[in-house]
């Protein structure tokens, strides 16, 4: 018998590997039949390299010229082609701006991973560290397959990037005399027209935003996930409901047009992500921990709450450093521009953001419960710098340290409210950092928004003004694009988990929860030396095996 069903499973692994080699040489053919090579475009004629400087110039003063400038006379450009050379020029100071600033934000998976990882017990390391890990690499070749597509398809021209059209397929409704944008379509595999050096670069930036969203939901829903399951819905948020919702806030949908259809302001207007990433991932994360319940020993029969502590305080303290310093992409580097010279007020915003976030969480904390919880400290960085995503461009730096400040308290509120009230497990913080303080961040620009920036922000003309600087009808928008965001995303990651928990099973098994996911899930230990020596007898299925004999050891705290 064991032999029937190791031949079946061999069967059955075959079988699947046939299917996806299938599927990628029919997506390649495909791909192959869309890469037409268009013509090249006529050659500029180089210009002569500059003369050698006969003397060292170390202050730069002197370097460079007019010798520098493409023409077709060497050293005699004309005024065409000067400004040729200066569009170009400004051009690619936009590229590069937009591609450093999303190498800051990949950086960001790893201060994901340090965090969750840190809060969550030594008996789950690996488990936790591989889903941060893997994320990024399932949810890139979902939202190259499809996600950019959906979210990007129909933006139009990009102004910053040489003006490109190629993104010019938009599925509309036309409803009470309006087009309603729902998703794109133009840009699946990155294929044909699309294989554009700005429409690269745009992909480049805007996965790394995806991901971000997509890794939030694997700190909520630690310590008791199948990895299976976890891969799974990689893909389904990668490849549908992120790259929908975004495609409505920036990828010229329906709720970007808001104000040039109903005069509400700018239409939803999110100038980093507080909506598009964090509140889509901390609702996803809320509807995934509700279907996949509380782990074991986190509720009293009562209903009260036990505490179950992180493994490795300063692991996560230094998470949310490495975070705080890719948000300086995150951020700024939605300009898509590096000449946008407001990056400074939002660099600085987002600092202050982040500061009087950690100030006030642990104010809050030191004078509620007697102790500054460290936890809690790095919660509130990263709430006041979720909350100042989407207004960073748009408010003065006194409203950005207001904004911080509220989401400080918020956090703590709020954590302590999903966990006592609500009843849901959220082993490191997620929902109430980014889902509730995303939710915050897009409804705080809305009413603080000082109309200095903005000007023709989703074809409005004037500046993006808040209600207290005389736009009551932002603050509408706000407020549409914030209930949309909760009702589209919450209900269909809770179909998504609620189906595919009925079908396949979500959550590992108690014994294997108890003993913990690294072995039974990845087959190796993160901490062996704690530990004991790994097996892979749950990995491998191998039943009949004996793990090795490992001494007693006394317990850990946080394990």
């Amino acid at each position: 018998m064991t032999g029937f069903a190791s031949l079946g499973s061999t069967l059955r692994r075959k079988v699947i590997v046939a299917l996806v080699v299938g599927v990628l040489l029919a997506a390649g053919s495909w791909v192959f039949a869309q890469d037409k090579p268009a013509a090249p475009p006529a050659a500029a004629t180089a210009a002569a390299p500059s003369p050698p400087p006969s003397k060292p110039d170390p202050a730069g003063t002197a370097t460079g010229g007019i010798a520098d400038v493409t023409a077709k006379t060497a050293g005699k450009p004309t005024l065409e082609e000067v400004a040729d050379f200066a569009g170009h020029n400004r051009v690619s100071i936009n590229l590069m701006w937009t591609l450093l600033t999303g190498f800051l934000v990949m950086f960001m998976q790893a201060g994901f991973a340090l965090v969750e990882t840190g809060f969550t017990r030594a008996k789950n390391v690996a488990h936790t560290m591989m889903m941060n890990f893997m994320i990024y690499a399932i949810g890139m070749t979902g939202y190259w397959i499809c996600g950019f597509a959906l979210q990007m398809g129909g933006l139009g021209a990009l102004s910053t990037m040489g003006g490109t059209g190629l993104l010019d397929s938009e599925f509309t409704l036309s409803l009470f005399g309006k087009d309603f944008g729902l998703f794109g379509m133009k840009g699946f595999f990155l294929a044909g027209s699309t294989y554009d050096v700005a429409v690269f670069a745009l992909f480049l930036f805007q996965m790394v935003f995806m991901d971000t969203a997509a890794t939030i939901p694997t700190g909520a829903m630690a310590e008791r996930w199948k990895f299976s399951s976890f891969v799974v819905f990689g893909f389904f948020l990668s490849m549908l409901t992120y790259p929908i919702f975004a495609n409505w806030v920036w990828g010229g949908g329906w709720l970007s047009q808001l104000g040039k259809n109903f005069g509400l302001g700018h239409g939803h207007v999110d100038f980093a992500g507080s909506s598009v990433v964090h509140m889509v991932g901390g609702v996803t994360a809320l509807a995934g921990a509700m279907v996949l319940w509380p782990r074991i020993g986190k509720y009293n029969k009562d209903g009260s709450a036990n505490p179950i502590p992180g493994h490795n305080i300063p692991m996560g303290v230094l998470g949310c450093f490495i975070l705080a310093f890719g948000w300086f992409g995150f951020n700024p580097g939605s300009t898509l521009a590096g000449g946008d010279l407001r990056i400074s007020v939002i660099a600085v915003n987002t600092m202050l953001a982040s500061a009087s976030g950690a100030i006030f969480s642990m104010f809050y904390m030191w004078g509620k419960y007697g102790k500054p919880d460290p936890s809690m400290m790095v919660n509130g960085m990263l709430a006041g710098l979720v909350a100042i995503t989407a207004p960073c461009g748009f408010v003065s730096s006194f409203w950005a340290f207001v904004i911080g400040a509220v989401s400080g308290v918020l956090v703590c509120w709020a954590a302590v409210f999903i966990e006592t009230v609500m009843r849901i497990d959220d082993p490191v913080g997620a929902i109430a950092v980014h889902g509730v303080n995303g939710a915050w961040g897009v409804l705080s620009l809305g009413l603080f928004s000082d109309g200095t920036y903005g000007d023709g922000f989703n074809g409005v003309e004037g500046t993006v003004r808040g209600l207290f600087y005389g736009g009551p009808s932002q603050f509408v928008a706000q407020v549409i694009g914030t209930v949309t965001c909760f009702g589209f995303i919450f209900g269909a990651s809770w179909v998504f988990f609620k189906v595919y928990d009925a079908v396949f099973g979500m959550r590992v098994s108690r014994e294997v929860e108890l003993e913990g996911l690294d072995v039974p899930e990845m087959g190796v230990h993160g901490y062996p030396e704690i530990q004991g020596p790994a097996t892979l007898v749950h990995a491998m299925g191998a039943s009949g095996v004996r793990a090795p004999t490992v001494p007693a050891m006394a317990p850990e705290r946080g394990r």
